[in-house]
């Protein structure tokens, strides 16, 4: 018989025999008949030691050789392979092991009985953890603390706190990884009120200072949204291990303390506490948050020197965060060379490409995802989506619309959010609606939807009916609420409405959110207000890009261009970067103020200082600069001279700028260029029209007029609103229908003579017929702007402003008598025609005769 010296010093090498055994699936009679005394010992101790040190295949592996070899399992080895099975949420393996314990008898061990519950918990079949529970003869408190945690982490916390309550009728008295379990239920269920009852519970019993308890208790309070609460808890910890670090960390960056979390994260590791994989994962959604590019890469050297850049979810982890910041490069490297990929991953690199605008990308890895068989849960869906609604992909979302319903994701409040918005950027709001009416539950994202929807389609009033149903509902509106509903305003130019939105802003605290201040500013701007958009701007505390373009492109659109210039250059001076709506924002100020030369060297700037190459729509502004300014040739070669394929916004720019100086010649070439690129547009066959009718090429005008008739293309009527006592009033050409009609063409004769007597003369020229002065005069002086303005002239108070909305551009004829009626009556009138602003005041306009 060998000593115990002996028996330990060969121990390691015996050990090593065995575990290759196991490996190559190979245990001979030879073996057990040379370590008869060892392989029994060695080979339970072999099970011990793989499975405390995480592998449970190999463990498992094992158990099966020794069965083979008749060797006996013990207690000790039931509870090892148990636990195996349950980390690997290897459900039929542990049944099976199950039926081993039942046959040697152990099911009865309390322990045995304890690590079966908690088996068949963590494979989810809580049933089998229940009926295994209630089958132990003596429950202690570690039964009790099973069951209890099996049912928090599987999502079933009511039933978690009923067994907590049960536990102590039961005279068990809970200990720290009990009350642990039962405030993650209070967690998951938003209990804060139950969870502060534990917290209680725990003072009495003397678990607060238990590092357990303590880390219990800091995420229970975070995730209940009392951060404060959980900080002070934090700070009180006696011992604070990686672990509470970690807790504390997730904590303040799921409830949007990004800074903080940062703070903590940094913190942590000043004091010496080294972060593990999970803290990783918990600090990079506020990497993703802020767009911390920085933090992110230092991060991320710190995961790769430790030996983290293998973990899946860390991997993931990090893909999120290079999208969010923009980097999609870095995201497609590193989901190229992970070597296993799940379902997070392949959505983590489909909502990267989704969301920095490769929507065709972003299709393609969601078709070769299920190609390599992984199936889109309702998370890869709502991140393709946006992509099929930036490609105008309506018969793609459709077919992933199918796939949503066939596969049980059509009551997904998120899925159909994602839905209703996508029908909504392709035009089909009829759907949109349908999705909405049909849901059994809505959020706050389901409403926003909405009225997004009915905003980007053109119908303000039902964008705000549905907000205001919404209030009804007891629905309380967030931030996206308001940058939602704020356009509908500005189309409306519900001033007054917007002014009330404005005060709610202001009492929900929302004033301070650069996202909502930026859409009041373009709401004032929009509604002719400039003077308060630019004080709102000026007293933003943070501003971001956006900011600076929406005041920017509102001095423009007010023909503000020098103000516009100087907002600019203070831009410059700061950290904000321009983008390419800066400049599309900057060049429209100089198109609409006539600086050209200015116009020229921001053009210019853009490639040579910011690296930014010019894109259709600043070619399409600069020839409606230089066209404007009468440089209609110069124009015309930039067009032919561009890397681009000039589209139709740059040719329609040319044939606006021919209409305005009456080019013929070059006017018939951009038209026969639009004809080709958008045949159905009717407006720039009218734009062609006038520059005949101005020639009088009547001829022409009626060859153009049957062209429309052949290919089906009708005229788009012009029509304009005014905003009275909150009510929106809106006109077409000669409309009679009105109410006050006789009222509003009296009071327009009236004002025509006496314009008449101060010098103003009717352009008729502007009208695309061939008819007598008498009836040309009668076309004129019905335009839906005049009779806009006469009917805000009857129904406000002397001196009031009238605000007019028209959806063309205002003709040469209307904006001159416009001026001549704000002297007459002595108002401001301010029109917003499809391109600018006009604030018409004294007989004079702010665009100085210049648009």
């Amino acid at each position: 018989m060998a000593t115990k010296t002996q028996w330990h010093r060969n121990k390691g090498k015996t050990l090593r025999q065995v575990s290759a055994c196991a490996n190559q699936n190979q245990f001979t009679q030879t073996d057990i008949q040379k370590h008869k005394r060892s392989i029994d010992y060695l080979c339970k101790e072999t099970i011990r030691d793989y499975v405390k040190n995480g592998f449970w295949g190999k463990a498992l592996k094992m158990y099966y050789q020794m069965q083979r070899a008749g060797i006996k399992a013990d207690r000790s080895v039931f509870l090892s392979v148990i636990k195996a099975c349950g980390s690997l949420s290897d459900l039929q393996t542990g049944r099976k092991i199950h039926e081993d314990i039942i046959a040697k008898e152990f099911e009865s061990d309390v322990f045995v009985g304890t690590a079966l519950a908690s088996m068949y918990a963590k494979c989810g079949s809580l049933e089998n953890a229940r009926r295994v529970f209630e089958r132990i003869p003596e429950q202690n408190v570690v039964s009790w603390t099973a069951l209890i945690a099996g049912y928090a982490q599987n999502g079933h916390p009511h039933e978690a706190f009923a067994f907590f309550n049960e536990m102590q009728v039961q005279g068990i008295n809970p200990n720290s990884f009990t009350i642990v379990s039962v405030l993650r239920a209070c967690a998951d269920l938003f209990f804060l009120d139950q969870g502060k009852q534990i917290h209680c519970y725990a003072i009495r019993r003397g678990f607060e200072y238990d590092v357990v308890v303590g880390t219990g208790l800091v995420d229970m309070y975070t995730k209940c949204g009392n951060a404060n609460i959980a900080r002070n808890l934090f700070e009180r910890m006696p011992t604070q291990n990686v672990v509470s670090w970690t807790a504390i960390i997730a904590g303040f960056s799921q409830n949007g303390h990004t800074h903080e979390a940062f703070a903590f994260f940094n913190e942590m590791q000043v004091r010496g506490i080294k972060p593990n994989i999970v803290t990783i994962v918990s600090v990079l959604p506020a990497c993703a948050d802020l767009s911390a590019l920085e933090q992110g890469k230092q991060i991320h050297c710190f995961a790769i020197k430790n030996g983290f850049e293998s973990d899946v979810v860390v991997v993931n982890g990090f893909m999120n965060v290079y999208a969010k910041c923009g980097n999609v490069n870095i995201v497609h490297k590193l989901f190229e060379r992970m070597p296993e990929r799940d379902l997070v991953s392949w959505t983590a690199i489909i909502a990267a490409y989704s969301q920095n605008g490769h929507s065709h990308e972003a299709l393609a890895f969601f078709s070769e995802m299920q190609v390599h068989g992984i199936k889109p849960d309702s998370i890869a869906i709502v991140s393709v989506l946006p992509a099929c609604a930036h490609l105008l992909a309506l018969e793609r979302g459709k077919q992933i619309h199918g796939y949503a319903i066939k596969h049980g994701f059509e009551s997904d409040v998120d899925v159909v959010n994602g839905f209703i918005n996508m029908y909504a950027k392709c035009g089909n709001i009829n759907i949109a609606h349908n999705l909405f009416e049909r849901m059994l539950e809505r959020d706050v994202v389901s409403w926003n939807a909405i009225i997004a929807a009915y905003c980007q389609n053109g119908q303000p009033h039902e964008a705000l009916a549905f907000f205001n149903e919404m209030r009804i509902e007891e629905i309380k509106p967030n931030s996206i609420t308001m940058v939602s509903v704020l356009p509908a305003c500005a189309h409306l130019l519900a001033l007054e409405q917007g002014r009330q939105f404005h005060g709610y802003v202001i009492k929900s605290g929302f004033e301070s959110d650069v996202v909502v201040v930026n859409g009041l500013v373009n709401m004032y701007a929009k509604c002719g207000n400039v003077n308060i958009a630019q004080k709102l701007f000026e007293r933003m505390p943070v501003r971001d890009v956006v900011s600076w373009n929406v005041m920017i492109l509102a001095f423009g659109i007010h023909g503000h261009g020098e103000d516009a210039l100087t907002l600019f250059s203070k831009m410059q001076q700061t950290d904000t970067k321009p983008d390419h709506i800066t400049f599309t924002a900057i060049l429209t100020a100089c198109s609409h103020a006539g600086l050209v030369d200015q116009g020229w060297q921001y053009f210019k700037c853009m490639k040579s200082d910011y690296g930014l190459a010019p894109e259709l729509e600043h070619y399409a502004c600069l020839v409606d600069l230089l066209g404007r300014a009468g440089h209609l040739v110069e124009a015309h070669d930039i067009i032919k001279k561009m890397p681009l394929n000039p589209g139709a916004d740059v040719w329609g720019a040319l044939l606006g700028a021919c209409r305005i100086h009456c080019n013929v010649e070059l006017g018939e070439a951009a038209a026969k260029h639009l004809f080709e690129l958008v045949p159905n547009n009717a407006g720039y066959y009218v734009l062609l029209s006038n520059i005949y009718a101005e020639k009088c090429r009547w001829e022409d005008v009626v060859k153009l007029r049957t062209m429309m008739k052949e290919r089906g293309v009708k005229k788009q009527p012009g029509w304009s609103v005014v905003a009275v006592h909150r009510e929106v009033h809106t006109f077409l050409m000669g409309d009679r229908i009105h109410p006050q009609s006789e009222k509003i063409y009296a009071t327009l004769d009236t004002l025509y003579r006496k314009m008449k007597k101060a010098g103003y003369v009717l352009n008729t020229n502007l009208v695309l017929h061939d008819v007598e002065g008498d009836a040309k005069e009668n076309i004129l002086c019905s335009h839906s702007e005049k009779l806009a303005i006469s009917f805000g002239i009857i129904n406000t108070s002397p001196g009031t402003s009238i605000l007019i909305m028209k959806n063309l551009r205002v003709c040469s004829d209307c904006h001159s008598a416009t001026k001549f009626i704000s002297k007459i009556v002595g108002r401001e009138i301010i029109v917003r025609d499809a391109n600018r602003f006009h604030h018409l005041k004294d007989g004079l306009c702010s665009c100085e005769d210049y648009w």
